[in-house]
């Protein structure tokens, strides 16, 4: 048995224990969705909706809820220095389609599955030390001082050297083409 549904703007072909990537939803990992925009349901009896098929929905359970890769949106004007440059991550929800529902009937409550507990690092084991009043302390290891350069002597000042082979060029330029004076 399989079903065409309508979410999203989109439409999907599914069957029962099928995973669907579709656009955002609400719900958590776990929770029980039903899609009620079903537009077909077929197998020995095929029902064709108009527009959808009356009393029949489907039922997922949400896997996941993800961003997408980044899309990036460039615009440029050539010649005319205008560029606009935009990224965009489209948020997503896979879903694993748990059944097909006909008739007004509700999807069946499923046993929540217990919290995965979250890693927790292994404390090392204390060492004994021959003082048992005293806690052992590991010796820390620190940096060596940064080695400071020998100061360079400041550079000296460049002087104008003026001999009187070359003349200072104080001569006023012809006027160019096209200037007014």
């Amino acid at each position: 048995m399989f079903a065409v549904i309508r979410t999203g703007g989109k439409q999907y072909r599914v069957a029962a224990d099928d995973v669907i990537t579709i656009d955002k939803v609400k719900g958590e990992p776990g929770e029980i969705i039903e899609f009620g925009e079903v537009l077909l349901v077929g197998g020995d009896s095929v029902q064709i909706g108009n527009p959808t098929v009356g009393g029949a929905s489907v039922a997922g359970e949400v896997v996941d809820q993800g961003r997408g890769a980044k899309v990036i949106a460039f615009k440029k004007r050539r010649r005319k220095n205008s560029r606009r440059k935009r990224g965009h991550r489209q948020e997503f929800t896979v879903v694993r389609i748990t059944e097909i529902l006909t008739e007004g009937r509700k999807p069946t409550p499923r046993p929540k599955a217990e919290p995965k507990p979250k890693p927790t690092r292994a404390k090392e084991p204390e060492v004994e030390s021959e003082d048992a009043e005293t806690p052992a302390a590991t010796p820390r290891k620190r940096a060596a001082p940064k080695k400071t350069a020998a100061k360079k002597p400041a550079a000296k000042p460049k002087t104008a050297k003026r001999t009187a082979k070359t003349p200072a060029k104080t001569a006023k330029k012809p006027a160019g083409r096209g200037r007014k004076k």
